[in-house]
């Protein structure tokens, strides 16, 4: 292969391959042909066994553009090799998002139907003769076009690839697509489902049965048998069926329950728009990035990936994180400074409607319907990639994997001598040439043990169904021999040390400066008329469904602390509001009424969220907002923070307790509802009053404790990963028992660097109060590791802003300093899972542990995910607890040793069995 042809595709992604291309070559199809017939089908099971040399054997190398097959190459470690055949379409335009309506004309009797990219007949019947030809191939899923300008296939994800605006959606996406434009572009993005094929059980038996190992089986069996060994022969056969018969029931079940999960609401009819008031009752798998759909009021089931360009939604997504608490979405903004931003899934997810997640509830303005602008679809949608990391999961390269197939090459090599030795034996001892073939085989047979599979199964089968007994179930029964070589296990910490719900200890207001003392009580008539209970009783997320409040657990603890009603706008509600508001809320006693007017969701990366609302009888509007104590503090005026508002913060971190800070603006007079909708968040969340701060209580779960120290005993790490305050995380951390009573904690406090300093750390003792005076602890990182300068117990804590600087901009020190790490707090989910993949980089076997919520990614990537939660996102962990609780880590991990003990007893066994018998044979063979 020539190096500078090779291409790369998904350049810089966690699936990028190289790719070469290649077309048909008849005389080597013809030797091929020869060679296969000559060797029994021998030949064609080697290709098969290795695409890449069956693509190197049949076909000549040629540039990209005229290939018609090929070779796809990972860019891994593991270098693994495809092969794909590239197909055409016939198109008017290149690309998707092309603008078609003047050149593509459809006959009239077939524009009912819709092109596809699986159809060409249809698609030429279709198309005008103005039609260019496409080329793309298929890999995991996924369609690569060929692109002329890059002069590489690329894929086509959805709406995101044109680089939009988010003010560009609401004017060019806003009317839907037409008829034509729509037929256009389902030709590259195809049929919006997420086709998850059940395969026969005939197509799955041939599949295994051309397994390596299930090949040489039945060559073993075969030998045997034409030899006269028939007792062996069925003995073996027997044992085999028994082996692949329990290989299929695994492989089809998990099919089966991907098939159940993918299927249920992927069809289902859907209100398409045509034009500004014109809409049309469509099948959902005819959706296209660019349409727009109308969500019921009832909600329904999302089939597409979606931006809300309209309304408001209550929406469960427990199908893709695993946290069953409902959220809530809004509209995408139209103007200010973030609708000049470039639409992103991820950055706009508080707008972003997800494949999979229920609509529960919708809430929309001035009588419009709430509409949503499809973004992706089929298997780019976010349950798409779900499904495909189960179906086409990363491989794992584990340690005992690596020895395994070491063992099997000396056994393989020990086979190859002896073939070598019995047929020179045989020849000088003139045995016939059916009877060398037999002798030589037979030894192969006896070095490398075709039963090893099976043995190496029953184990497996054992601790599986050991575990099912105790409500762990495996998805991926080979990662059951990792559980046993696990040196490291990663805790979430709310839900899974920790109680999901949060109790309301208290509250402190601050006032002219100061706090004032705390209070446990908030529904009283002197603080029911305050703005710190009316900051309370508005800033949440919370809706009503069915007379019942849903939304965040901790937004529930303290709405209701407030005596409070959550109703839906009537009418005549909203005539007293003058204008219009999404939801009011009553105080108590008739002390207080307020209608919400906008809602500017939490971000997980500003760490604070905030309404705009106003109460009735007022001309004027209010900002409240709520966070994290450090966030708020930054936003408001200096002279409404408490001087001692970073010590009085510390106490309540220190002994465990969850602080969020409240805030109050009153906005100008003069502003309209439209200009107050029109506000970016940086001009509504700015020159704030501090209110005060709400503690919450948050229980350790009464198993935890136990858990860990059992984890501690057999010698395995364990850590916390949380996205909570860092204060709270050691507290919880000690009073859990995974720093001890008599070992410090050391904050590594992390500076990006700026136009005069490059960037630095600074290291303090956690125990200290006196901030003014904070005593730095003196690190020395040595090639011996860390030293600090006494020799006491230490850990190292680190918030997750420090941990992006720290892995940037000093990478050299990332190794030493993940030794003696054991808190990482304000961690974001992204930021778990790089955690997890640093660790397995410094040579850690890394469990996590998680409910789900947030930590999906961490799960996939870690060599055992357990997940707490039973719900659907749960599928890509490899193991998943019905107990709700860490008891179940000691578990696993005690059957994984068990596991791992009998593949190493098997291995040990078939290496002595093999090495006897195959001395024996040769000394007869003598």
């Amino acid at each position: 292969m020539k190096t500078q042809q090779v291409k790369l595709i998904n350049r810089g992604q966690e699936d990028e391959m190289e790719v070469w291309g290649y077309r048909p070559c008849l005389w080597k199809i013809i030797l091929v042909g020869l060679g296969a017939v000559c060797s029994g089908g021998l030949l064609l099971l080697v290709l098969y066994w290795l695409p890449e040399w069956g693509v190197k054997a049949t076909c000549t190398h040629t540039p990209l553009r005229g290939a018609s097959r090929l070779l796809l190459r990972t860019t891994d470690d593991f270098r693994l090799w495809f092969y794909a055949k590239v197909h055409e379409i016939l198109a008017p335009g290149k690309t998707p998002f092309d603008n078609v309506e003047s050149t593509a004309h459809f006959q009239d009797g077939d524009r009912h139907q819709s092109l596809r990219a699986d159809n060409e007949e249809q698609n030429r019947k279709l198309l005008c003769r103005d039609s260019v030809k496409v080329h793309y191939f298929t890999h995991h899923s996924v369609k690569y076009y060929w692109n002329e300008g890059t002069q590489n296939f690329e894929p086509y994800k959805g709406l995101e690839d044109t680089k939009v605006r988010c003010a560009d959606i609401h004017t060019t996406y806003s009317s839907g697509l037409t008829k034509t434009l729509q037929d256009y572009r389902a030709l590259f993005f195809g049929k919006n489902e997420i086709d998850v094929r059940v395969p026969s059980l005939f197509k799955l038996f041939v599949k295994e049965v051309l397994n390596l190992f299930y090949a040489f089986q039945i060559f073993a069996t075969v030998l045997w048998a034409s030899q006269g060994f028939y007792d062996y022969a069925v003995g073996m056969t027997l044992l085999f069926l028994f082996s692949i018969t329990f290989s299929l029931y695994i492989i089809r079940k998990q099919h089966v329950r991907l098939h159940n999960m993918v299927v249920e609401h992927s069809m289902v009819k859907v209100s398409l728009c045509r034009g500004k008031k014109e809409t049309e009752r469509v099948m959902s798998t005819e959706l296209v990035p660019g349409d727009v759909v109308t969500i019921p009021e009832k909600g329904m089931i999302m089939t597409c990936d979606g931006v809300l360009i309209c309304g408001a939604c209550t929406v469960n997504e427990s199908m893709l994180t695993g946290e069953s608490v409902p959220v809530t979405k809004t509209s995408l903004p139209s103007s200010g400074k973030e609708a000049d931003r470039i639409f992103d899934t991820e950055e706009h997810k508080r707008h972003t409607l997800f494949c999979g997640s229920h609509v529960i509830q919708t809430r929309n303005y001035a009588d419009e319907p709430v509409k949503v602008v499809v973004v992706r679809t089929g298997f780019s949608t976010v349950k798409g990639q779900l499904v495909r990391s189960i179906l086409y999961p990363k491989p794992t390269d584990f340690k005992i994997h690596r020895e395994a197939t070491r063992f099997l090459m000396c056994m393989v090599g020990l086979a190859v001598i002896g073939f070598i030795y019995t047929v020179i034996i045989d020849v000088i001892n003139q045995v016939p040439f059916q009877g060398i073939m037999f002798d030589a085989l037979n030894l192969v047979v006896v070095a490398v043990p075709p039963i090893l599979p099976v043995a190496l199964n029953a184990g497996l089968m054992t601790a599986q169904r050991r575990l099912k007994r105790v409500g762990i179930f495996c998805i991926s029964p080979q990662r059951l021999n990792i559980c046993g070589q696990l040196n490291l296990v990663c805790f979430d910490k709310t839900g899974t040390l920790t109680e999901d719900g949060l109790d309301l200890w208290g509250i402190q207001r601050a006032a002219d400066g100061t706090f004032s003392p705390p209070e446990t009580e908030v529904a009283t008539e002197s603080l029911m008329k305050t703005s710190f209970v009316a900051c309370m009783a508005t800033c949440h997320s919370l809706t009503t469904i069915d007379d019942k409040l849903c939304g965040d657990p901790l937004d529930v603890k303290v709405f209701s602390a407030t005596g409070s009603v959550l109703e839906e706008p009537t009418e005549e509600q909203t005539v007293l509001y003058i204008d219009k508001v999404a939801l009011i809320v009553r105080f108590p006693n008739q002390w207080g009424e307020f209608g919400v007017v906008r809602y500017i969701s939490f971000s997980s990366t500003l760490k604070r969220m905030s309404v705009v609302v106003k109460q009735l009888g007022q001309k004027h509007f209010d900002v409240y907002l709520k966070g994290a104590p450090e966030t708020v503090a930054n936003l408001c005026k200096p002279h409404t923070v408490p001087q001692t508002f970073t010590e009085t913060l510390e106490t309540y971190t220190r002994q465990g307790f969850r602080v969020i800070a409240l805030a109050h603006r009153r906005l100008e007079s003069k502003l309209s509802w439209q200009e107050v909708h029109n506000l970016s968040r940086e001009q509504t969340e700015t020159n704030m009053d501090f209110l005060g701060l709400i503690i919450m209580q948050n229980k350790i779960k009464e198993q935890t404790a136990g858990a860990l120290l059992d984890l501690r005993q057999a010698n395995i790490r364990t850590l916390m990963a949380t996205g909570d305050n860092m204060l709270t995380a050691i507290s919880v951390a000690r009073d859990c028992g995974m720093v001890q009573a008599h070992e410090k904690v050391i904050i590594a406090d992390a500076v990006p660097p700026n136009d005069e300093n490059p960037a630095s750390i600074t290291w303090r003792y956690s125990d200290n109060l006196d901030v003014n005076k904070n005593q730095t602890a003196g690190i020395s990182f040595s090639e011996e590791g860390v030293k600090e300068e006494e020799n006491l117990g230490y850990h190292f804590a680190v918030g997750g802003p420090a941990f992006a600087v720290i892995t940037e901009h000093f990478p050299e020190l990332v190794p030493k300093f993940l030794l003696r790490a054991t808190v990482f707090a304000r961690m974001t989910p992204d930021q778990k899972t790089q955690l997890v993949q640093v660790l397995q980089n410094i040579d850690y076997i890394v469990g996590m542990c998680g409910d789900g919520a947030n930590d999906c990614g961490a799960l996939k990537k870690a060599h055992s995910g357990i997940s707490l939660s039973e719900l659907e996102a749960s599928v890509a962990s490899p193991f998943t607890s019905s107990i709700p609780n860490i008891s179940c880590v000691p578990k696993l991990l005690r059957e994984g040793r068990a596991a791992l003990v009998t593949s190493f007893c098997v291995f040990k066994f078939m290496a002595l069995y093999s090495s006897i018998l195959y001395c024996s044979v040769s000394l007869l063979y003598w």
